[in-house]
């Protein structure tokens, strides 16, 4: 919400300098986002007259002027615009201004060997209109030398302030008035609502037929106005504030919108056809709007229509069939009530969004009116002249003021506050409640978000001061406070800080993924009807998705290798799945040893069973069986479970067409562990006991084995690791032969076995008992020792 100073002292009565006023918005709960001083890029530019104009000698279209600035020394500037002539009073640059239009800095120049000390400016050039055939021409009794900022008005600061959902009166200057006047940054000026008698009936019948859209619809015709251009004090603070003026029809009802949060709609009364009737639209309808796009409507939407189509989607925005024109002589000025529920829910179906939209879908004030109708069609009378006519109402206005009894000490209670109670009540009273001897609470028509004692509470401490609320420490209990982390935050905390110990960069993505990207990994459970965008419309069923589009952004500007992981939700059928997914992609670095191994679906594994292992993962019982999602590569893919049906996780390279889905090629792996299939650790709450390194050394032994070449390897280990579960603690694969002296369809598979003895050290005959069970134990799986 944009407003200037001067617009806000029209309606408070305050000495408070605009730093105060600066403070005491954002104090107040209206966040001040920007402050601009229009008259700050007009430094330089003052008010000058031309005391002669002679052609340039090397150019026709160019003049050679005497200025005189005000300083008794006239200069000389160059000029090409057509109606530079001696006597002209306008604008002119000094060397050293900058031209607001193109930030061009004006210098001391020699323009076609004639030299020029400035310019001469044209409205476009000081981004005060878009004239720039010539010069801007002042009244002849013009100051000249008086800075042309000072003389137009222009040193008015533009402020802009957030106006969050729930403060609907803030949408207008009066309402942000009545908030610095109630923080006693000033006093709210009394409203002047005009008395307005009608010269007759209204020649245009209004009604409305859907009440539940539209309760209330008031109207009034003046015939005989002039659509000129509004007076420069409206255009201006219109300007200041973003909007640009049109006629002074549309601007004056663009001013009331703005000045007092009421938008209201004008019609060209030569372009309807009968009475306007407020109606639900039917199917198929449609209607080209003010900005020339056309909208189809349905039976949900609030419409205005006369007898022959609609003109106008309700407090949204209106049909250009019927717009006011310079040509326009008589007209409509409508001023209805929109229900907020049914202006957001048409706003949303047809994607348009407008001022109107914005004030009505917040809630304007009811009781306004008549009151609001009545502010415009005086200033209509004022600008454009014509005759009023009686005011038409149709409907009736839900103004039912809430009630509620309040206590006081609610304050102090609810805020943290102690407010003496008469000083609440007056801060109330400033706000428009009115409250009773007993403290009845009656909330004003304006102020819809207020509906109990919370309410009236956070009203007294805003006003009061957030910063004056006593900082109270919470209360400690004796002694050392239990920890408070989940178990599920604690596997959590252990797997960031692992991941990033292993060289990954966590990433945060976005929960929500174009439906494309969700379908190729087994598509949304959950889709939104409204999302913000089409891109963010899935809700995602993996954390691969955004993973790999960080990645390709990474890539794409060469800042590989992409080594990402991410913590967070995968969205299914049956409820929200804690996952862990990382990702790596691109190549490793070369030195002078060689390139490092390249990425596969071992190097995925290795990733996630350490991930698993630091969580407590029962890491040696898990088996390897082949990935289920079609997104991973058959055959270079894998799953890690504890049994067939619980998965832990899965891993290795993607598919082509996922990487190509993506816009990916290389190698890429990847790997997603589904924290909440991980088993719970037993005795949980008993802490652990402290490391004690064995007292005695291990053994390692190397036993090669040959067995067929479909075998998979972790038959073998898991059959070998339970040949004799007290001595064999580690067990590892580290070479797989197959050539010479194999046959065919075996291969050879060296593993190397660490044992740990205990009590004593291993002999000869201990080590040669193993060894026979840890032969006997490959044998169950089809191995034979390799000779």
């Amino acid at each position: 919400m944009k407003f200037t100073l001067s617009w806000l002292k029209e309606h408070l009565d305050t000495n408070a300098t605009l730093e105060e006023l600066l403070v005491g918005l954002t104090k107040l709960g209206l966040e001040v986002e920007s402050v601009d001083d229009p008259s700050a890029k007009l430094a330089g530019f003052t008010i000058a007259r031309v005391l002669t104009a002679a052609p340039h000698p090397q150019a026709d279209k160019l003049q050679v002027l005497t200025v005189d600035t005000g300083d008794g020394n006239p200069l000389q500037v160059v000029c090409g615009a057509p109606n530079a002539r001696a006597d002209l009073v306008g604008v002119f640059g000094a060397a050293g201004a900058t031209v607001p239009a193109n930030g061009m800095v004006l210098r001391v120049a020699a323009i076609r060997g004639v030299e020029s000390n400035g310019m001469m400016c044209s409205a476009r050039e000081l981004e005060l209109g878009e004239e720039h055939d010539g010069i801007i021409e002042l009244p002849v009794d013009a100051p000249v030398g008086t800075s042309f900022a000072d003389y137009k008005g222009l040193s008015d600061p533009v402020i802009d302030i957030a106006v969050t959902p729930n403060r609907q009166d803030c949408m207008g200057v009066r309402g942000i008035a009545r908030d610095l006047a109630a923080g006693g940054y000033g006093t709210l000026k009394p409203l002047d609502i005009p008395t307005i008698r009608g010269e007759g009936p209204s020649s245009i019948m209004v009604a409305t037929e859907d009440p539940e859209g539209c309760p209330a619809f008031f109207a009034r015709t003046v015939t005989g106005v002039t659509n000129g251009s509004a007076p420069d004090w409206m255009k201006r603070r219109l300007h200041a504030v973003g909007q640009k003026p049109i006629s002074a029809l549309v601007d004056i009802t663009n001013y009331v919108m703005l000045d007092h949060g009421r938008p209201l709609h004008v019609y060209d009364l030569a372009k309807l056809n009968g009475g306007l009737v407020a109606r639900k639209a039917s199917d198929g309808e449609s209607l080209t709007a003010l900005n020339g796009k056309q909208y189809q409507l349905d039976a949900t939407m609030t419409v205005i229509a006369d007898d022959a189509h609609v003109h106008d989607i309700g407090g949204i925005m209106g049909g250009a069939e019927s717009g006011v024109s310079e040509t326009t002589t008589d007209v409509l000025i409508e001023c209805a009530y929109f229900t907020p529920e049914t202006i957001a829910r048409t706003g949303q179906k047809l994607g348009l969004t407008s001022d109107a939209r914005q004030r009505f879908e917040r809630g304007v004030d009811p009781a306004f009116l008549g009151d609001g109708l009545a502010i415009a069609t005086q200033l209509v009378l004022e600008i454009c002249g014509g005759k009023p006519s009686d005011v038409v109402e149709a409907g009736q206005p839900p103004v039912g003021h809430a009630t509620f009894k309040y206590d006081p000490l609610a304050a102090a209670r609810l805020g943290g506050m102690d407010v003496a109670p008469e000083r609440q009540r007056e801060i109330l009273a400033r706000l428009g409640f009115g409250i009773d001897g007993a403290w009845t609470v009656r909330v004003p028509s304006w102020r819809r978000d207020v509906e109990g004692t919370a309410d009236i509470v956070e009203e007294i401490v805003r006003i009061e001061g957030i910063d004056n609320v006593p900082a109270v420490a919470l209360p400690r209990p004796d002694g050392v406070a239990r920890p408070t982390a989940t178990p599920e935050q604690k596997v959590e905390r252990i797997l960031r800080r692992t991941a990033a110990a292993r060289g990954l960069n966590e990433a945060v993505t976005w929960s929500f993924l174009p439906q494309g990207e969700a379908d190729h990994f087994g598509g949304a459970a959950w889709v939104l009807a409204n999302p913000i965008s089409e891109e963010l419309k899935a809700m995602r069923p993996s954390l691969l998705p955004g993973l790999l589009a960080a990645a390709r952004r990474n890539l794409d500007r060469a800042a590989g290798p992409v080594r990402l992981f991410e913590l967070g939700r995968r969205y299914l059928a049956d409820g929200e799945r804690p996952t862990l997914g990382l990702l790596l992609a691109g190549e490793a670095p070369r030195d002078w040893r060689g390139r490092k191994a390249p990425l596969d679906a071992y190097t995925a594994k290795d990733e996630a069973m350490a991930l698993l292992a630091a969580v407590g993962a029962p890491v040696d019982r898990l088996q390897v069986m082949e990935a289920m999602a079609t997104t991973w590569h058959p055959g270079r893919s894998g799953s890690l479970r504890l049994s067939p049906k619980t998965i832990l996780a899965e891993f290795g390279e993607l598919h082509p067409t996922t990487l190509k889905t993506f816009g990916l090629d290389g190698p890429v792996v990847a790997a997603e562990i589904y924290l909440d299939a991980i088993p719970a650790k037993r005795d949980a709450a008993r802490m652990r006991t402290a490391y004690a390194p064995p007292a005695l050394q291990p053994v390692k032994r190397d036993f090669a084995f040959i067995l067929s070449r479909d075998a998979p390897a972790d038959t073998l280990l898991r059959a070998v690791r339970g040949a004799d579960k007290e001595a064999i603690v580690d067990i590892a694969l580290f070479d797989v032969f197959t050539g010479t002296g194999v046959a065919e369809n075996e291969k050879s598979l060296a593993i190397e076995v660490t044992l740990q003895p205990a009590q004593k050290s291993f002999t000869e005959a201990d080590l040669q008992a193993i060894s026979e069970r840890v032969v006997a134990a490959a044998a169950k799986t089809g191995a034979r020792l390799r000779g």
